[in-house]
């Protein structure tokens, strides 16, 4: 890796890891008993009232549809991190890919006088107006996962690191392939028409490039079974010899895996992404042409609760000198393999 790129990666890592820990720290503000040496008085500890039951906070909450694993394990945290405080209300919008809808969803929480939104857009750009609307109303809004056109639609946006797993599955493939100047490499994106898919392709290349890998092949797909099915189908007829494969996503992965095995091709290796139960299981068999996925976290809108309810209430971040909650929070990419797979595993999402 060149000194540029490892300059902003290790830059990039190292503000998502404490960033990380932040988010941690957020989450976890039980009072611990710690005692001076010196006087035997009980030490404070900042932040310890965060949990504390305050005003009722009525947050309004909306995500696509749950079509595919990543989806339905992003609503149902959320919903278990507002049933977790007593003052939270959360009012949830059916799930829906339907822009207009989602659109009008938001339209209600404003008129309803919700105190916050976390919103997961289906479409980031096309949501900012509405969410900007919410803004101006005096309603905290927390942005979730796509990102919106304007900064100014959102009070705190809460993301994966896409360009991160872009990198992560890149740095992987160099290490295990680095040496083969003349491998071919294919890459299975998502929706290509969002910017997180885009970041991920970005961040692929460069990492690739670093020793001196491209992409030769690359198809798009759309998050589902059945989309990665069709592209994976497509992606393997025209490349009849792949030494790796990058896939975006755990979900579309399953239909992915089917038309591999349908072609019966096992002369590469392939990389996942977001960090499914199934993926990491078939990593720990070891008996598949799976061998890596990089973890795209599913609880990033669970964040975005948590971090409403401090925003409405007043709260800080418990771990931060900053007395405010800040701007944008970014999760970490961390890559799974054989070897830590069992650290991850507890957390993955079911396909």
């Amino acid at each position: 890796m060149s000194a540029p790129l490892r300059r902003r990666w290790l830059t990039m890592a190292g503000t998502a890891a404490a960033l990380a820990l932040v988010v941690t720290g957020c989450t976890s503000n039980q009072p611990q008993d710690t005692a001076d040496e010196g006087s035997g008085a009980q030490a404070a500890v900042p932040g310890t009232e965060n949990d504390e039951p305050g005003d009722t906070v009525t947050i309004g909450f909306s995500a696509p549809a749950a079509d595919h694993g990543w989806m339905g394990a992003i609503t149902r945290a959320a919903v278990a991190e507002a049933e977790k405080y007593e003052d939270v209300e959360l009012v949830q919008a059916e799930a829906t890919n339907d822009v207009n809808l989602q659109i009008s969803q938001i339209e209600q929480f404003i008129n309803d006088g919700v105190d916050a939104i976390v919103l997961l857009p289906f479409d980031g750009a096309a949501l900012t107006e509405v969410a900007l609307q919410a803004m101006e109303a005096g309603i905290v809004v927390v942005n979730v996962d796509r990102e919106f056109d304007d900064p100014n639609a959102a009070r705190t946006t809460v993301l994966g690191d896409n360009y991160g797993m872009g990198v992560s599955a890149g740095q992987y493939i160099c290490e295990q392939l680095g040496d083969q100047p003349d491998a071919k490499v294919a890459e299975i994106a998502g929706i290509d028409s969002l910017p997180l898919t885009q970041d991920r392709s970005r961040g692929f290349a460069d990492a690739l490039a670093e020793c001196g890998l491209e992409v030769g092949n690359r198809v798009a797909a759309d998050f589902t079974v059945q989309g990665g099915e069709a592209a994976a189908a497509n992606l393997l007829q025209a490349a009849p010899e792949l030494d790796a494969i990058w896939n975006h996503d755990d979900d579309q992965g399953v239909g992915v895996m089917a038309a591999i095995e349908n072609a019966g091709r096992d002369e590469f290796i392939m990389v996942g992404g977001a960090g499914s139960k199934n993926v990491m299981e078939a990593i720990e068999a070891d008996d598949s042409v799976v061998k890596a996925t990089v973890v795209y976290p599913s609880t990033q809108a669970a964040d975005g609760v948590k971090l409403a309810r401090l925003l409405v209430q007043q709260k800080a971040m418990s771990d931060l000198v900053e007395v405010e909650v800040p701007r944008t929070i970014q999760l970490y990419a961390p890559v799974v393999t054989k070897a830590n797979v069992d650290e991850y595993l507890p957390t993955a999402f079911e396909s």
